[in-house]
């Protein structure tokens, strides 16, 4: 578990999924599962109709905007 300070200050726990038994109950386990696979549909549907999609680059530590013919906009 590793904690991240926001810009604002604020502290938040970031929490594997190895490290998930201990420290989240099966209850939450379950509604992040269904969160994930809510994200994962609502961005297939974006790019099914076509429409831009903000996704976050690991390389590049930034955030972009993807196009449905695959341009992307880094965010400032």
């Amino acid at each position: 578990m590793s904690t991240v300070e926001l810009r604002s200050g604020r502290k938040i726990k970031v929490v594997t999924a190895v490290e998930q038994q201990g420290v989240i109950s099966n209850r939450d386990a379950e509604m992040d599962a269904r969160a994930v696979q809510a994200v994962k549909s609502a961005v297939k549907k974006a790019e099914f109709c076509k429409k831009p999609v903000a996704k976050y680059d690991k390389v590049a530590k930034k955030a972009y905007v993807q196009y449905a013919d695959g341009v992307r906009k880094y965010v400032d």
